[in-house]
């Protein structure tokens, strides 16, 4: 298969009068030809619900969303943000945020990544079962004074990275995608690539659902499939507040309030719950439309499919149909997510691209008791795969980043365009060889983005 049939094959999901089964492109035979009915998902940074509530609530989970706990509240004791808004903010809540976390460990005697041992408290306890180091704590103070837990990097941690905040707009729109839309996407680009570009797929446990696995989708990652498991692990690992979902602590020193912290309100949700109900409504970004419709951005966007880009940064998608049961049967899609066709330029699958940071899931930090009874298809090799890959960036909303890649690193688009290698190595090499006037086009492509 071509690099053209490759990227053909995608775009045939959204071609008015093909039918979407399971999330995979058929086309019809001549007689029962049945048609699906797609509309666009609604975009833009307006503040407003993109349909799965009304505004007047959409709001009211945004305060939950932006409002900044205290030690009353539960957070830490072990922390790095205060509010969820503190990492996911530009240009409005949700979006993303040169705030970055740190992850380090170590190789084993056969070279196999290790999680780390960090000591706290002048080594009264070690911190184990994580690869997230916090950079905040909630003591010495007036109640602890002689109580010290900010964790340090150990010398021993030789594996060492940081990961940029991830934009959570549009995400309702990608929970909502068919697991198999994604694992055909694998298995399309693999087979139609020679085995050169080969997206992965990985499965992690749905933490609402125990037992039940879904395809990995949100954090750099693919560490959870549903929107609900990645707020609880947020809430408890970024802002130390334990939830039904993740009652226990990362560590006891210095913690006065009962698990778990967040409990349910007058309406029967806990904070955790309006968190993921916030950014299930949220809106998927933009883009600059009087700059896309500029001729140097509409060439610059037939080369970005010429040299191979869109093999990854896949550009349009269709959720899966209205009343479909996700997350292992924990979540209904809505009628404001189903069978919406939306733009991430993305393809939500991990990818050795050259900058892989070693650093393999630590399934105690994102799942939590649910290890005790993983899904069968959550093998450790299953999540060895992550090792040296990465999520593929969606790119709506690049525009407004200062920041690219995982790790933040890459300053420029040029500079992050040339950074890729690895599966992207053919695709850096044509963008290397396009004359000046023709790599700029694809750089104006991706300012409208």
């Amino acid at each position: 298969m071509t690099l053209r049939a490759i990227m053909l094959s995608s775009a045939l999901m959204l071609m008015p009068g093909w039918s979407l089964v399971s999330g995979q492109s058929k086309r019809p035979a001549k007689k029962n030809i049945v048609t699906v009915q797609v509309s666009e998902a609604p975009a833009g940074f307006d503040n407003k619900s993109n349909g799965v509530v009304d505004d007047p609530t959409h709001q009211a989970d945004q305060t939950k969303f932006d409002e900044m706990e205290g030690v009353a509240d539960g957070l830490g004791p072990l922390y790095n943000a205060q509010s969820c808004r503190e990492c996911h903010q530009n240009p409005s809540s949700g979006g993303g945020s040169q705030i970055t976390e740190l992850r380090v460990g170590h190789l084993g005697l056969n070279h196999e990544f290790l999680i780390p041992e960090i000591p706290i408290a002048h080594g009264a306890e070690i911190i184990s079962g994580r690869t997230l180091v916090n950079d905040r704590a909630i003591c010495p103070s007036a109640a602890f004074p002689d109580i010290e837990i900010q964790e340090r990097v150990p010398n021993s941690e030789i594996v060492r990275t940081t990961r940029i905040s991830l934009s959570l707009m549009g995400d309702g729109f990608v929970e909502a995608l068919p697991d198999q839309t994604l694992m055909d996407l694998a298995r399309n680009q693999c087979k139609g690539g020679h085995s050169k570009i080969c997206g992965v797929v990985i499965y992690v446990p749905i933490i609402e659902s125990p037992g039940q696995a879904g395809v990995g989708r949100f954090g750099w990652k693919n560490q959870h499939a549903s929107l609900l498991s990645f707020s609880g692990d947020a809430y408890l690992n970024e802002m130390g507040i334990t939830t039904q979902l993740f009652p226990d602590e990362v560590t006891k020193l210095c913690n006065t309030v009962s698990e778990p912290n967040d409990k349910p309100g007058p309406d029967g949700l806990a904070d955790v719950d309006h968190f993921a109900r916030f950014v299930r409504s949220l809106k998927a970004p933009s883009r600059d439309q009087s700059l896309a419709n500029t001729p140097a951005a509409r060439k610059g966007s037939d080369l970005f499919d010429k040299i191979g880009c869109a093999i990854c940064h896949v550009r349009s998608l269709v959720t899966a149909a209205p009343g479909t049961k996700i997350n292992g049967g924990a979540f209904a899609v809505p009628a404001a997510l189903g069978n919406k066709t939306f733009h991430p330029y993305g393809d939500f699958l991990m990818h050795d691209v050259g900058t892989g940071d070693g650093i393999v899931v630590p399934t105690v930090e994102h799942y939590g008791r649910a290890v005790r009874q993983m899904p069968s298809v959550c093998t450790p090799q299953n999540f060895e795969k992550t090792r040296n890959r990465i999520r593929t960036a969606p790119l709506w909303g690049v525009r407004l980043r200062t920041r690219l890649m995982h790790d933040g690193a890459s300053m420029t688009l040029s500079d992050a365009i040339l950074r890729h290698a690895g599966e992207a190595e053919q695709a850096t090499r044509a963008f290397r060889k396009l004359a000046g006037q023709d790599q700029e086009a694809i750089l104006e492509f991706l300012r409208s983005l």
